[in-house]
């Protein structure tokens, strides 16, 4: 499998996973007739089927990572060539882009459009810290052949754990602030929650160690 193909696949497989996670997110909202709860339920749902499939689908072919903070952690373990590590992260900030724009345009919405909605605080940007970690922790700690399954049932749980929703993840940060929708996360919001999910991917990282 060549590096070309496999950035492809990580790019197709966050695309993929942006859209239905943002897609989700505006059906959800125009259907759940303001009621949040409702909304974020759905929202939940489609994107643990969503990331189940995407991972099966791509995880042969790239290893799914779908998620910069994922890569750079399997670099440093040197399961992902240091050379292939731009790449991978280039592809995953553009597909989280394109899916995002699918999501808008599939739905009547501008395509090109930035976000409005403000989250941050000590405690979102906790459970940034705690749902990334979970998620390195899960990724490492998995079985053979049950990274799928561990992997999206860890997001659903996350959704409504965190105080965060589980964003965990700075590709899908970068591709919600293209939809001023009901996921979105504006601009300005951003750089909190990708320093959160780093720092949370070393302490997954590192926990690992420890209990392997």
């Amino acid at each position: 499998m060549t590096l070309w193909r496999k950035a492809l696949a990580e790019l197709l497989g966050t695309a993929g996973l942006l859209c239905a996670v943002l897609g989700s997110g505006i059906m959800a909202e125009r259907l759940a007739g303001g009621n949040v709860a409702v909304a974020l339920l759905a929202n939940t749902i489609a994107t643990v089927f969503a990331l189940y499939v995407l991972i099966e689908v791509f995880g042969p072919l790239s290893g799914a990572h779908f998620n910069p903070a994922v890569s750079v952690v399997m670099a440093l373990r040197r399961e992902l060539p240091a050379a292939s590590l731009l790449a991978y992260v280039a592809a995953q900030l553009t597909g989280a882009m394109l899916g995002a724009w699918l999501a808008n345009a599939m739905f009547d919405l501008s395509v090109l459009q930035w976000s409005t909605k403000l989250r941050g605080g000590w405690g979102p940007w906790l459970g940034e810290v705690v749902a990334t970690a979970g998620l390195v922790l899960v990724i490492l700690g998995a079985p053979t052949g049950k990274a799928a399954q561990l992997v999206a049932c860890y997001i659903g749980a996350a959704y409504w754990f965190t105080s965060s929703t589980s964003f965990a993840n700075p590709a899908a940060v970068f591709g919600r602030m293209f939809s001023d929708s009901f996921a979105g996360i504006a601009p300005g919001s951003a750089s909190g929650f990708v320093v959160a999910e780093l720092i949370g991917a070393a302490i997954g990282a590192s926990l690992h160690r420890l209990v392997r």
